[in-house]
């Protein structure tokens, strides 16, 4: 328990913009999973304000209270500020309800979604949007960064299967400066179908990086078909013949029903995005 309020900022070079740019500072956010009175987690969504970061992007999971969207919007008060998007997770739409922990060592098919009580999540959207937040549930936008032109798309949550793919079937225009991807569940079919598109990265959450890890051996669960190697960080993804970068956040919070985190601390990630090192064509991170 002690582990789910110890927050950290976790950093990396991601090489996807063109030749000569100047870097892009990404913080890619995922699963606050706010109740009201979680002040620790809130106050240290608000300090990410003091990073300055270029563009914001939310995948999903902001609620976890009917009564959190006012928590919600208060601690991202001044990072709403920054151009940003976001979609939504099931917990947005559902509340979160008991469930047996056993289930999520089913496989992905055979672990049936159980939902709770509907979240006010049409006043949540709203009000993101009414910042100047694209909302890319299954939709495209076009955002000035700092005079840079970001082409985004997203998808609904596809853990329900509220996902339209075809969102992800048309490449990016190649005049933008950078296109990024979002959806909240990295499920293999969204990744696959951005990646073979020409998505060059494509950001994800829904994972909690595993929740509970084993050191040495890793997550055991990534609730959805995505392998438990990948269920947290940065790594690459390959389909259609193309290969595109993903950043699958382990979120900030939990549900309030498993409050506990193991070898898998709360995260929010700051990305720098820049261009490959001349001469190379297999740049680290």
């Amino acid at each position: 328990m002690w582990e789910t309020r110890a927050f950290v900022l976790r950093t990396a070079r991601v090489p996807v913009l063109p030749a000569g740019q100047r870097s892009l500072r990404v913080l890619h956010l995922s699963d606050l999973h706010l109740t009201p009175g979680q002040r620790i987690k809130a106050d240290f969504v608000r300090g990410l304000t003091d990073l300055g970061p270029d563009l914001v992007v939310v995948t999903g999971d902001f609620l976890a209270h009917h009564d959190a969207v006012g928590p919600v919007l208060d601690c991202l008060d001044e990072l709403l500020d920054a151009p940003g998007a976001f979609v939504l997770g099931s917990n947005d739409y559902f509340a979160p309800i008991i469930k047996n922990p056993a289930r999520y060592l089913l496989p992905s098919g055979q672990n049936r979604r159980q939902v709770g009580a509907v979240l006010p999540w049409r006043d949540l959207v709203a009000a993101l949007a009414g910042r100047g937040w694209a909302d890319l549930d299954n939709s495209r936008a076009r955002i000035d960064v700092g005079g840079r032109v970001v082409a985004m798309a997203g998808v609904d949550d596809p853990h329900l299967h509220y996902d339209d793919l075809a969102v992800a079937d048309e490449p990016p225009d190649p005049s933008v400066d950078i296109a990024i991807a979002i959806a909240h569940a990295p499920y293999l079919r969204v990744l696959d179908r951005f990646t073979a598109s020409g998505w060059p990265l494509v950001l994800a959450g829904h994972t909690h990086g595993g929740q509970l890890r084993i050191p040495g051996k890793g997550a055991l669960v990534t609730n959805c078909d995505l392998d438990t190697d990948r269920c947290r960080g940065l790594h690459q993804h390959h389909a259609g013949g193309r290969t595109a970068w993903m950043n699958v956040s382990a979120g900030l919070g939990t549900s309030p029903y498993a409050p506990v985190r193991f070898a898998c601390r709360p995260e929010a990630t700051l990305l720098t995005l820049e261009s490959p090192p001349t001469g190379s064509d297999d740049p680290r991170v």
